[in-house]
């Protein structure tokens, strides 16, 4: 089972270096993709077991090329591959003494084995991210992070992939702007729509198209709907807000060094989260009464920031603010991958033109529509990050850069993160330390909204 599944990752990562960095993109095509691509009738294939679970030539439950629904995904979607790119969200193996490869938006899965400090204990992986179960990869390697969903009732033992994305989807987007009358799921004697022609993920971003009646597009990053819930989770709470509307770039799995990637993030992110952590959601800016950060289509980085008793709003201090202490800034080149925000708006051909990967550093502009909120992406990564809570950047200490504008590290700055400084330089997606000045002592980057520093 191990070699088979070492020669799918070997084969997916082979594809994706000669070329093909949308397999994924074609194969789900923003929808249900082919049946054998994930499913195997009768565990064969030209005489050859496809995968062995448990006793030899035995399959797995629903059919699955893997040991589980995380495992199947990961067929695909893990690579051993030295540089980022293409579909693949986790870098496998994991190595020790070597960071996770992957860049892509979400966070590389690799992260949640990678335990660092005495015993792994100052900063264990289990705290890196959403604890998937992927037997077949490892996860989870440690004692997960909580036993169900924090702020909620998912439990982490029924946690995989098919638990946010729906590899069965059918929802699908008729026309622009997105509005719960054009999303729409097909339904037993109701109306009938035309096919999914292609995902929503990268509408109206370069020359992708938009949808339309006859010709739809899938939701993005076939995130589940509205009553969604895996047939593997008998019982479990079914979701309640729609998918979000958001535009990636097509290529989006990439270092970003030099140039960032920026995910439109239009609305409805921190809603869709609230299917699993109701109890965390807070979008009413300044309610103060359940002491959760604002996020959400109620917490406009419009409003009044109450900074030093003037009447500056959040996104003047995101536009102005480049490092600790430097307010200099300006609107056109304000914007940073590494605190996204959502611009409030469903409207595609508003959002999809600022999906980019080829933008440098801090030059795409910040918030200007006046309807631009934070959101739960603004802080955490969707998979995993090299940070305890799936943080974009590391909360636990003061510093996040140190004196000469470096990168903690093990060698470094033990006290700060206990991890090695490439480790810790992979966790910020290769952007350099200097971009918060050569002096160093930047701190937390929750001040990009705040300003406090």
């Amino acid at each position: 089972m191990k070699l088979l599944k070492l020669s799918l990752v070997i084969m997916a990562a082979a594809l994706v270096t000669l070329g093909l960095s949308e397999m994924s993109y074609a194969l789900h095509s923003g929808g249900t993709a082919y049946c054998e691509a994930c499913h195997t009738m009768h565990n064969s294939l030209g005489g050859v077991t496809v995968r062995k679970g448990g006793a030899p030539d035995i399959g797995v439950s629903y059919l699955l090329k893997g040991s589980d629904q995380s495992s199947t995904c990961l067929n695909c979607h893990a690579s051993s591959s030295a540089t980022p790119g293409g579909i693949t969200i986790m870098t496998y193996p994991v190595l020790a003494g070597s960071p996770p490869v992957q860049r892509s938006p979400g966070g590389d899965f690799a992260w949640i084995a990678k335990s660092y400090g005495t015993a792994g204990t100052q900063n264990p992986g289990y705290t890196h991210g959403h604890n998937i179960n992927a037997i077949d990869y490892g996860l989870p390697s440690g004692t997960p992070l909580a036993t169900a969903a924090p702020g909620g009732t998912y439990l982490q033992a029924n946690l995989h992939c098919t638990s946010c994305h729906n590899p069965h989807s059918n929802s699908r987007i008729i026309g622009n702007p997105v509005t719960s009358g054009t999303r729409v799921q097909p339904t037993l004697g109701g109306t009938a729509y035309g096919p999914i022609t292609g995902s929503g993920s990268y509408a109206g971003s370069g020359t992708n198209a938009l949808p339309s009646a006859a010709a739809p597009l899938g939701v993005y990053r076939l995130l589940g709907d509205v009553n969604y819930l895996p047939v593997s989770y008998s019982g479990g709470p079914r979701f309640v807000n729609p998918p979000p509307v958001a535009v990636a770039p097509s290529t989006y799995n990439q270092t970003e060094s030099t140039n960032e990637v920026r995910v439109a993030y239009g609305s409805g992110m921190s809603e869709w989260c609230y299917n699993c952590h109701p109890s965390i959601l807070n979008s009413a800016s300044g309610s103060g009464a359940t002491h959760i950060h604002p996020a959400g289509a109620g917490a406009l980085l419009s409003q009044n920031a109450n900074m030093s008793g003037t009447t500056t709003t959040y996104a003047a201090i995101y536009n102005a603010y480049k490092s600790s202490g430097n307010l200099s800034g300006l609107q056109a080149n304000a914007y940073t991958s590494l605190v996204p925000y959502e611009e409030g708006s469903n409207d595609l051909t508003v959002i999809g033109p600022h999906a980019s990967n080829t933008h440098p550093i801090y030059s795409t502009t910040g918030p200007y529509l006046g309807t631009e909120n934070a959101q739960c992406l603004s802080c955490h990564r969707a998979h995993a990050s090299g940070f305890p809570q799936a943080t974009r950047w590391y909360n636990n200490y003061q510093f996040i850069t140190l004196a000469g504008g470096v990168w903690p590290g093990a060698t470094a700055n033990s006290s700060s993160n206990y991890m090695p400084q490439l480790d810790y330089q992979a966790a910020m997606y290769d952007h350099s330390a200097s971009l918060f000045g050569a002096a160093g002592f930047q701190r937390a980057l929750c001040n990009k909204c705040h300003g406090k520093d």
